[in-house]
């Protein structure tokens, strides 16, 4: 069987002001010390193919424009929207009053399996995820609505957050 590969031009792809003027998605994300801009790229580049409406880079998290961001955000970095906020906690407390769910992606004594999430139609939420090395910080999955946990079946009990973004991403988009 021969599967001819689409090309780029094929796509049917928007430009990044046709994305600002596409409806929201009802999703944001929260990047709570994110130490590498790689990693901060790759979620550029997740939120562009799945419409995240925002990205709030909180903290330690490095900005556009910055080549280590573009080198993996090819160009993400222009279409979704982004602010950067130094402390994540004034970050939620926004959110909250903006009726966004919050919900921090980490493995908590209560966290709720990924799988079993039931995302509301209509319902508005904050995905916040966490530094590579310590996580969400604490005080943040306190504030949070709930936490939401990746299962994993291996010896590594950790993901990178990019790959989490991007797992966490789908099942709320699919």
């Amino acid at each position: 069987m021969r599967d001819r590969k689409l090309l780029n031009i094929e796509l049917g792809r928007v430009s990044s002001s046709q994305y600002r003027e596409l409806p929201e998605s009802g999703i944001v994300l929260v990047l709570d010390n994110i130490r590498s801009a790689h990693n901060i790229g790759s979620a550029f580049r997740t939120s562009d193919a799945f419409k995240v409406d925002r990205i709030f880079l909180c903290g330690i998290c490095a900005c556009p424009p910055s080549a280590e961001i573009h080198k993996s955000a090819l160009g993400a970095e222009d279409s979704v929207p982004w602010e950067h906020h130094t402390d994540t906690m004034e970050v939620i407390q926004r959110l909250r009053a903006e009726n966004y769910t919050i919900i921090s992606v980490e493995q908590t004594e209560n966290s709720v399996s990924l799988g079993d999430f039931e995302r509301k139609p209509g319902e508005k939420y904050a995905l916040i995820f966490g530094n590579e090395v310590d996580g969400v910080q604490q005080c943040v999955v306190d504030a949070s609505d709930l936490s939401l946990e990746i299962p994993q079946y291996g010896t590594k009990h950790s993901l990178n957050v990019s790959v989490s973004i991007g797992v966490t991403l789908w099942q709320f988009v699919k």
